[in-house]
């Protein structure tokens, strides 16, 4: 590293030039080291597993380290992999073992990592690999190994008791009396069956015990599928038949097996669940994976192995629940701390987003339609009072009308008529001599009768007293010709199987009707002519009021709707009819209404508001309603 040096000072050249120099030797020594801690140191470590990567135990592990050393930033390692195959071909193995010394003789290795069964045979051998090397193994079972001649390792052994593996299926499947333990005949299953063997002595004298390992596979999964009554399999390792035919045990030899015994499978390997088997006291490849990392790490960082003592994996007690469910095998039989992997979720679990959104939604639909419930109520009580009022106030308007045509029928052209007798009495006494005075006189007496006659039509408007005497037809038809003589209009009217009574409310209304009617093709219209017609229809009455005049748009909803139109929506809907009304601009308008022939017995228009509001909701009202 080059190093710039400053220019001495004029005034003290030497101490200057040795306080810079100290200066920069001090932010060397201060700086070097972080600058180096920063800097990931390169490190070589070589795998050798004794099975190929089809086996899942030694690829699990495996992950476990790499993900270990990957995520510590001071190291960065170069992984050399290498298989040895040792369980199908251990003759092979001193070849292999030289071929692997002569392979890598020209590399600085940091670390050697065994991953594999009898993996740690390599340190076993009379002349060891790599001497000066660490080394850490994994995934195998001590007392397979007789002996280990090497010192330089560390690592961790399979924790095997299939004893507790046995206990907890007795537990699940009670009133067991056989138990088959199925094993190959490799080198590496004779050895565990030997294990196992010695493991579960205490039960030879509890159950009938029979090693299924000296079978060719065919006569194997014979015998499997019919076992006795009350039987269970234990599954240790199946990596040859004893014709020398090799399996995947796992992959291919277990589904195998799992598949055709009729009686329950359990195993003694994490990386048997989701093979077949049911589960059980099994050893667990990813504990061994951390454990293995771990140790890695601390080798790299520079511990010595002899520091580092060998550790026994944990094993777990994990069950597959489809295989539980499989044998109906009581879940809560299962020993204390059990893991039970590959549960399938119940509806609730499976769908309990879905469920909760739609009854969400559904609560937020009810709450929205009880608002909805109480807001239409509320409405049909706003409208029925609305009902109510229009109908006191049409009641009290035609109480008003018959009270002020009583007046004028009786006091006003009463009135009148005694001033016309007297006006002529004067009249006569007058001499002939006074021409003007008898002319004005005239004048008066002919002025008070046509307001005696004008007040005599207002008055029959107000209340037609031949509505009630003769009944609708004549009370209608009286109105037309006393309209069309005042007005000018041309009025025909006709009816047709009128019956004798109709209910004064309903005769009322349809007269107010047509008063209302005709007042507006006078006022609006322009028409020459009109037609009023009255007929009977089923239970109902028919009322049809007709012009030729201008028309309008009954869609168009900006044009000012009359209190004409107002008066005669309200009188329809309080006799529980229907009304509707067509017409084109220039082609004339129509107005339909249909009612009722009678109310029920004593039923008056403010009181059939309550008692017909349903009647009045069905109303046809288009357009002008």
């Amino acid at each position: 590293m080059r190093v710039g040096i400053a220019r001495p000072s004029y005034t003290s050249p030497v101490r200057g030039s040795s306080s810079n120099i100290l200066l920069v030797c001090l932010l060397v020594f201060l700086v070097a080291p972080i600058a180096l801690a920063q800097v990931p140191v390169r490190k070589n470590i070589l795998m050798i597993s004794i099975i190929g990567p089809s086996h899942p135990g030694p690829v699990i592990v495996s992950n476990q380290i790499v993900s270990a050393l990957h995520a510590d930033p001071r190291f960065q390692v170069e992984f050399y992999w290498e298989n040895l195959d040792a369980i199908y071909h251990p003759e092979e193995w001193q070849e292999q073992v030289d071929f692997l010394v002569g392979q890598y003789r020209h590399i600085k290795l940091d670390l050697i990592v065994l991953v594999g069964p009898n993996a740690i045979r390599l340190l076993a051998e009379p002349k060891a690999i790599f001497p000066d090397v660490p080394v850490i193994f994994c995934c195998t079972v001590r007392g397979m190994i007789d002996q280990m001649a090497d010192n330089r390792a560390t690592g961790s052994w399979f924790q095997l008791e299939p004893a507790k593996t046995v206990e907890a299926a007795l537990e699940l499947v009670p009133g067991t009396r056989h138990l088959f333990v199925v094993a190959g005949q490799s080198d590496y299953d004779r050895g565990l069956t030997a294990l196992v063997k010695r493991d579960l002595v205490s039960y030879e004298n509890k159950l009938d015990i029979t090693y299924l390992t000296d079978l060719p596979m065919s006569k194997l999964l014979e015998r499997l599928r019919h076992l006795p009554d009350h039987s269970i399999v234990l599954f240790l390792s199946f990596f040859k038949d004893v014709q020398g035919r090799e399996f995947l045990s796992t992959a291919e030899a277990l589904p195998t097996i799992a598949g055709a015994a009729n009686a329950p499978v359990f195993g003694i390997a994490d990386t048997f669940l989701g093979h077949g088997i049911v589960g059980g006291f099994v050893v667990s490849a990813e504990e061994q994976g951390k454990i293995m990392g771990r140790d890695a790490l601390e080798i790299l960082a520079g511990k010595s192995p002899h520091d580092i003592p060998v550790m026994r994996g944990p094993s777990l007690y994990l069950f597959d629940w489809r295989e539980l469910h499989r044998w109906n095998l009581d879940e809560s039989r299962l020993p204390a701390g059990s893991t039970v992997l590959f549960r399938q979720p119940n509806l609730w679990e499976q769908y309990r987003r879905i469920l909760l959104i739609g009854l969400l939604a559904l609560a937020s639909l009810s709450l929205l339609t009880i608002y909805l419930l109480l807001e239409r109520k509320q409405l049909t009580a706003a409208r029925n009072e609305q009902m109510r009022l229009s109908g006191l106030l049409i009641n009290a308007q035609d109480e008003e009308r018959s009270r002020l045509a009583g007046e004028i029928h009786d006091d006003f052209s009463q009135r009148l008529a005694v001033l016309s007798l007297e006006l002529e009495t004067v009249a006569e006494g007058i001499p002939d001599s006074l021409p003007e005075t008898n002319r004005q006189m005239r004048e008066l007496m002919e002025s008070a009768s046509e307001l005696g006659a004008d007040l005599h039509s207002l008055s029959h408007r107000l209340h037609s007293a031949t509505l009630e005497r003769l009944g609708l037809a004549a009370g209608v038809a009286s109105f037309c010709t006393e309209f069309s003589s005042q007005q000018g209009l041309q009025v025909a009217f006709s009816h047709q199987d009128l019956p004798r009574s109709v209910s004064p409310e309903i005769a009322l209304c349809l007269f107010r009707i047509v008063q209302e009617a005709l007042r507006n093709v006078q006022k609006h219209s322009g028409a020459a002519n009109a037609q009023v017609g009255i007929e009977r229809v089923d239970d109902s009455l028919h009322l049809s009021i007709s012009d030729n005049g201008a028309g309008f748009d009954v869609e168009d909803s900006s044009r000012p709707q009359g209190l004409g139109l107002w008066s005669i929506r309200k009188r329809v809907r309080l006799v529980g009819g229907r009304y509707e009304i067509c017409s084109k601009k220039h082609e004339g308008t129509r107005i339909d209404v249909w009612t009722p022939i009678k109310l029920n017995s004593g039923a008056g228009q403010t009181e059939l508001v309550a008692g017909q509001a349903a009647g009045t909701a069905t109303a046809t009202e288009p357009g002008v309603a």
